[in-house]
């Protein structure tokens, strides 16, 4: 029996996903991709630590005021939108001022927002723990896929008539999402507090494992993203540079030797980069319910970190433009089918637990993963293939832990698949 509030749910997360594609590439020819280097550095490390205090701060607190807020999560969800809708209209005025700075920190505050009540919406609609996977990967793959057809009329209005039309159109769109959340059900929850024996399963060995894991993987995915946005620009794109910018532009470009840097189009390779990373995201998306079938979850994340340090070396030995499309590639892979391993792991062995409280505060967590992992490469300029080796070395390191601390905890232990909706193991 089709699940309509599922498709419903469905149909808002689409739309997000393509106005957050569009404001993406309006952003990516923007005041970024036209200012000193050294400048871009101090402004791009402010805010991303203007983007993590408030996670670091307000994030504890998402989850439990979800399940308070009166009225449900359908109120929430539409005055998110609605807040994208009106950044949006703000940006449109400000694509060359340094108010576009803040407004980008908005709209990021707001994505993650939406996130987080989107992850807590998805276990009311779906009253099955077997159905949570599927469902996660579902609305991961819809995701991936309006993102990329948001793409293709972005891009056109923004050979029409700049950063300012590609803005308004996402504005457009998130209005729409806005208005589709009103179909949504109320998605109520009971206003009380975490109890003792909640508490104690989030807290599990296996759960902690398992978190420590995908946080490696999401901050491994920051570190790719600047890493790529620095690395493409070479220090250059044909801007008057001068004193300190123009001799670390040089400085970075040198170091590269030309392996990934060019003068030709930074903004379309970095472009496709991003596209890789998406791509590889909607792969693993689709990859993980297969494997969920026949291995168990740990036994997921242990080989998603695996396989990402063989990526990482081999893009390292290769060097180039095509081993840094390959590396955003296996990123988005591995980091999309640890995430929903995850899910499923917190789904399963924390059976009492309020799911929409406990997404809220792991997501929280691995926001501030996201952002430590990006501002490793904004503070430090880094040669690429360096932090090909550092991405490997980082998923080495996850993945011995992961491992070797496997059998503390009953839960964790790796062993066949009991089957997609398999319960936690009794003592």
């Amino acid at each position: 029996m089709v699940n309509t509030s599922f498709l419903r749910l469905v149909r808002v997360h689409a739309l997000a996903a393509a106005g957050d594609a569009m404001i993406t590439i309006a952003l990516a020819g923007s005041l970024f991709f036209s200012i000193d280097p050294s400048a871009a550095r101090f402004r791009v490390t402010l805010y991303l630590v203007l983007t993590m205090a408030p996670f670091a701060v307000v994030g504890p607190l998402i989850g439990p005021a979800l399940d308070r807020f009166r009225g449900g999560r359908r109120p929430m969800i539409f005055a998110i939108n609605a807040g994208r809708a009106f950044v949006a209209f703000l940006m449109i005025s400000n694509m060359d001022s340094l108010l576009l700075f803040p407004l980008a920190f908005a709209v990021l505050i707001l994505q993650k927002s939406y996130g987080v009540a989107k992850a807590s919406m998805v276990p009311l609609i779906l009253s099955r723990e077997e159905q949570f996977v599927g469902g996660n990967a579902r609305l991961a793959v819809v995701g991936s896929v309006c993102g990329l057809i948001g793409a293709g009329p972005a891009l056109l209005a923004n050979l029409l008539g700049g950063s300012s039309w590609t803005v308004g159109l996402a504005m457009v769109v998130y209005i729409i999402a806005a208005l589709s959340s009103l179909s949504l059900p109320q998605g109520r929850v009971m206003p009380d507090s975490a109890d003792g024996h909640e508490s104690n399963r989030l807290r599990s060995v296996g759960i902690r494992r398992a978190a420590s894991a995908t946080g490696t993987l999401r901050g491994i995915v920051g570190f790719m993203t600047f890493l790529a946005a620095f690395a493409l620009r070479g220090g250059a794109d044909d801007v008057n540079l001068s004193g300190v910018g123009k001799a670390l532009g040089a400085g970075v470009r040198h170091a590269l030797q030309g392996d990934v840097a060019s003068d030709a189009s930074p903004v379309w390779k970095l472009g496709i980069v991003a596209a890789a990373t998406v791509a590889g995201f909607f792969a693993g998306s689709l990859l993980a319910p297969k494997l969920r079938d026949r291995i168990r979850e740990e036994v997921i994340i242990a080989s998603a970190l695996v396989t990402l340090f063989a990526i990482g070396l081999l893009a390292a030995w290769g060097g180039g433009f095509g081993s840094t499309v390959l590396l955003a590639l296996g990123v988005g892979i591995t980091a999309s089918a640890g995430k929903l391993s995850f899910d499923s792991i917190v789904q399963r062995d924390a059976e009492g637990a309020n799911h929409g409280r406990s997404f809220a505060a792991f997501e929280t967590r691995f926001q501030i993963f996201w952002v430590l992992g990006a501002l490793i490469p904004v503070i430090i300029p880094i040669p690429a293939r360096v932090g090909f080796i550092l991405i490997a070395a980082a998923a080495a390191a996850a993945a011995l832990l992961f491992w070797f601390k496997r059998t503390t905890s009953p839960a964790g232990r790796f062993g066949p698949a009991t089957g997609r909706g398999h319960q936690p193991q009794q003592a």
